[in-house]
């Protein structure tokens, strides 16, 4: 249970990184620094006071950034790698128990696609924004990207657990369901052969 607790966490830190790439990882470093988060240990190292300061600043690089009108379209075409390459480190970083092969095959997969699905999003919202506002509006879609990045990474443990619930719920009416259709189905009777 752990092992799909830790994916679930993965996944919805590796997704906040699809709106900010940094501000997921200072909330990992955060949160390991305190103790209330187990790193993989080849990731121990988010958890120093170190890299608690280097995401902390790259985190107010860049959401200042994406508050400068030229910049912000500049951020966007480094921004999509950048978080494909972040949401598989994140979620690599708390899978814990698990082959360091299953490890990076599931963070590469699913945490960045989790990380590139949103970050998609970002860039379609802001092209939209730009196209109807001339990017007037943009420090607005900033604004609440920035909020969505918080959110979903301090509420990524909670939206696990209710992902893991979910998961077991729907597996579960699958499962009765295809159990219910196995026994309308008549069973035909032995045919006598003469």
């Amino acid at each position: 249970m752990n092992e799909v607790l830790s994916v679930a966490l993965g996944i919805g830190l590796a997704a906040a990184c699809g709106f900010r790439v940094f501000v997921p990882m200072l909330f990992v470093s955060i949160a390991a620094k305190a103790g209330k988060l187990t790193l993989v240990p080849s990731f121990q190292w988010m958890g120093t006071d170190t890299a608690m300061i280097a995401f902390a600043i790259a985190t107010a690089l860049e959401v200042s950034a994406y508050y400068i009108p030229w910049l912000d379209h500049l951020l966007d075409t480094i921004a999509t790698p950048a978080a494909l390459v972040a949401g598989a480190v994140i979620s690599a970083s708390v899978f814990t128990g698990m082959d360091p092969f299953l490890r990076w095959t599931l963070a590469i997969i699913a945490g960045a696609g989790a990380a590139g699905a949103v970050q998609t999003a970002t860039v379609v919202t802001r092209a939209a924004s730009t196209a109807s506002t001339g990017g007037l509006g943009n420090f607005v879609v900033a604004t609440g990207e920035l909020i969505l990045s918080v959110v979903a990474s301090f509420l990524a443990p909670f939206v696990a657990l209710i992902l893991i619930v979910c998961l077991i719920v729907f597996i579960s009416r699958r499962a009765y369901k295809r159990h219910k259709v196995a026994q309308s189905v008549p069973t035909e009777a032995p045919s006598a052969t003469s």
